[in-house]
């Protein structure tokens, strides 16, 4: 949910407004598996740490998917004026109480707008982990976006349930947790945002 609003999910037809309701189609809690269930084929061009993740030319979703970790903050870029950086993002810090990694459902609500061109094929792949666990991988798909449109979504994160002990460590290591959010257009890196998370709150 990195730079989203999170709330706790509402039902269908409960007065969320006009906005599209994506559930994620291919969550997975298994880091060695696909977002679709099926075992990631080891190969040469897929990329299993962050080093090889930049080194590529193009990112594309299989590349995300083969992370066995969180990826670092970024540091200072030296990147020539113009030139964009798909790696850098945007960072968001929350904080939660305790009795949200209880939730089974969350849904966070994001806006964005699209430029004078189409969009196709848009799609956010989002990767949560507590220290270098994979606790749980979403995948949503936005699918074609018109130009010059305004657009709101839903996103449905279904949450695994956690061990009474990985619950306790998670409160009481705040900001161990953290997630990596990848933004695809026609299967190629345009956007990555991270996020860290506290469940401390109200103690």
């Amino acid at each position: 949910m990195s730079g989203s609003k999170p709330r706790v999910a509402q039902p269908a037809g409960s007065g969320a407004g006009a906005l599209s309701r994506l559930r994620g189609r291919r969550g997975s809690g298994d880091a060695s598996s696909s977002a679709g269930g099926a075992p990631l084929r080891p190969t040469a061009a897929l990329a299993r740490t962050e080093a090889e993740l930049l080194a590529l030319e193009a990112v594309r979703p299989e590349h995300v998917l083969g992370l066995s970790r969180v990826t670092e903050k970024p540091e200072e870029d030296d990147n020539e004026p113009g030139e964009i950086d798909t790696s850098a993002g945007r960072f968001v810090r929350y904080q939660f109480t305790p009795a949200f990694l209880r939730l089974r459902t969350v849904g966070a609500t994001v806006e964005f707008t699209v430029g004078d061109k189409p969009v196709s094929n848009f799609r956010m792949i989002e990767r949560h982990y507590f220290r270098d666990r994979l606790l749980k991988n979403f995948d949503f798909d936005f699918g074609f976006c018109i130009p010059s449109s305004r657009n709101t979504c839903e996103h449905i994160y279904e949450f695994p349930q956690l061990s009474e002990d990985l619950i306790r460590l998670m409160v009481d290591n705040p900001y161990e947790t953290r997630s990596d959010s990848f933004y695809f257009v026609d299967n190629k890196l345009i956007m990555h945002n991270k996020a860290d998370y506290a469940y401390n709150g109200g103690q």
